[in-house]
């Protein structure tokens, strides 16, 4: 599972180390065969950060989202839902994080009487 979720496209031929200590770095012709075997013509994928929202790669067969704004309140990202609609024509929707001042600060619950 771990090599599933933490492997990331990249712009080389076949599979290489990932600088992220898990998973892979795979190249386009590795997708190309992977969609051929499995009938499929794009591979949607999350978890890697990308700063416009979303990236397309190799000619649109692999697409990554990323819906997290201002990733850990430091990254100045963007980020995107991607709908497709019953045809698979994709719209994207892209947001900003909200401002510091509109976040507010989380609720506390109050201590249930039973830990007293």
């Amino acid at each position: 599972m771990c090599d599933l979720l933490w492997s990331d496209p990249e712009d080389i031929e076949g599979w290489g180390i990932s600088p992220r200590g898990a998973g892979y770095l795979f190249g386009s012709n590795i997708v190309a065969q992977f969609n051929t075997d499995n009938n499929v013509e794009m591979i949607c994928r999350a978890h890697q950060l990308v700063m416009e929202g979303y990236k397309w790669h190799f000619n649109e067969t692999v697409l990554t989202v990323w819906s997290a704004p201002n990733y850990c309140y430091r990254c100045g990202n963007v980020a995107a839902i991607l709908e497709l609609d019953e045809h698979l024509q994709n719209e994207f929707t892209i947001f900003d994080a909200a401002p510091q001042e509109a976040r507010g600060t989380p609720m506390k619950k109050p201590i249930p009487d039973y830990f007293l």
